[in-house]
């Protein structure tokens, strides 16, 4: 189909493609709710196999790397928000991939310009489109489907609306959700749930710690029972509902606590999700557009860390500062992806059990190579604690020649870790490096010499 085409509600096309996109846009007019795309991978019996196979913001990849979640992009008044569909991945079992959004802070007759459309990901090209222009009261919207018809891939236009959220969606498809809000209705005792590195700094190893392991209640002793009876057979593994909140930083409310969002132990995963836009040349280059070149393209995801005791350091690629989970710095860099290819992007792990050991973190970019700036890079910032909320946030366009962003201050208060959106992008002076620039405006004092990767 054309690109200027979009579909009818009802309407299906064939999708001659190995591996797609699906792109959910909208108008950002103010009052607009903010808007999340999810997929869910479906039986031939229209359910999940389980909770899986619901892939969103809290869930962002699917076990068998056929679907995950690539996060939002915001600029002149539009957003999108993105997953990636690899076809030839998807498991025989599963015959639907339905495509749906969810309104967080309003119902969907508030967005504007809502819509769903299906591109190639070897070329770029437009398969299919459909816009969504009735929706009033719901609160969650299934725009479309993937599905399979003789071996083939379809793409059906669905525009069918849930007044209950996406709550109700994910579990009308057999998903179990997580309500810690209800209050138990009987006064029988709860029961527990067990939680399921061109600079570096010298610094000296630090000695081993083991990460402390959080208490956990013991559940009562079970009163003796007259008459016995025959055990009954082991249950099968109790798996941790899925949970559906998070928190989106912005400018107007840049700061959350990780206590209040359930992050207070276990581990606490940083993914930085990029893409280049496009590249621009002729008049965008005189504008002063960085040209940006898709295969040579390296950012570094670093952090800045200072201990309670005084010791202060960087984790980073650079020098192979990895860092270390169960000693000091209690962060964990695990790998440089050099391309933007690699499906996860980059990310850091915190030690959340080690958390009064930690006095604060800074979370930061830059280009190492293969562009002059952040111009015409597209960003997603997404902190995802193992027993909490997620919380992200998206980059603003860079207007500036910067090689350096400042994206998040984690600091201890009082014991608790609060989040800080900083998206702030620097510019280093003519021989100041990118870590040097960071270090000096935010304070930390550090020595840095020359170093590689």
């Amino acid at each position: 189909m054309g690109a200027s085409m979009t579909m009818l509600k009802g309407t299906n096309v064939s999708v001659a493609a190995q591996a797609v996109r699906v792109e959910l846009g909208w108008h950002t007019t103010p009052g607009t709710p903010d808007v999340d795309a999810s997929a869910l991978l479906l039986l031939g019996s229209g359910k999940v196999r389980g909770d899986a196979d619901f892939v969103f913001y809290n869930q962002p990849a699917h076990a068998s790397g056929a679907v995950r979640h690539e996060g939002k992009r915001t600029a002149g008044g539009a957003a999108t928000d993105s997953l990636a569909v690899d076809l030839a991945r998807v498991e025989p079992a599963v015959e639907r991939i339905v495509l749906a959004a969810s309104a967080d802070g309003g119902t969907f007759g508030r967005v504007t310009g809502l819509y769903v459309r299906i591109t190639d990901t070897a070329s770029g090209s437009e398969l299919a489109r459909f816009d969504s222009a009735d929706a009033t009261v719901e609160t969650a919207f299934i725009l479309g489907e993937l599905y399979r018809r003789q071996g083939a891939w379809k793409f059906r236009a669905v525009g069918q609306g849930y007044g209950s959220g996406l709550e109700g969606l994910a579990t009308d498809f057999g998903i179990s959700v997580d309500e810690p809000q209800k209050a138990p209705q009987s006064p029988t005792p709860p029961q527990h749930r067990q939680p399921n590195p061109a600079t570096r700094v010298d610094s000296v190893p630090p000695p081993h710690l083991s990460p402390q392991q959080p208490p956990y209640a013991q559940p009562a002793a079970a009163a003796p029972i007259a008459p016995p009876v025959p055990p009954a057979p082991p249950a099968p593994p109790v798996t941790q509902p899925v949970r559906l909140t998070k928190v989106t930083l912005t400018k107007e409310a840049p700061s959350v606590s990780l206590a209040k969002q359930g992050g207070t132990s276990g581990s606490m995963r940083v993914n930085l999700n990029w893409e280049v836009r496009k590249q621009f040349k002729g008049w965008g280059s005189k504008l002063g557009r960085a040209v940006a070149n898709h295969a040579d393209l390296d950012l570094d995801l670093c952090a800045l860390y200072e201990l309670t005791d005084g010791r202060k350091g960087v984790v980073q690629a650079l020098g192979n500062a990895f860092g270390s989970l169960r000693q000091a710095p209690y962060i964990h860099l695990d790998g440089d992806d050099r391309t933007g290819a690699v499906a996860s992007g980059e990310n850091l792990t915190i030690n959340l059990d080690q958390k009064s050991r930690i006095r604060r973190i800074l979370i930061f970019v830059t280009v190492y190579e293969g562009a002059r700036s952040f111009a015409d890079l597209h960003a997603t910032v997404t902190l995802q604690p193992q027993h909490g909320a997620a919380i992200d946030f998206s980059l603003d366009e860079c207007t500036v020649p910067s090689t350096v962003c400042a994206l998040a201050l984690i600091s201890n208060d009082g014991g608790d870790l609060t989040v800080q959106r900083e998206a702030r992008y620097l510019v280093p002076q003519r021989g100041v490096s990118p870590q040097r620039t960071i270090d000096q405006a935010y304070g930390w004092g550090m020595n840095w010499t020359p170093g590689r990767k």
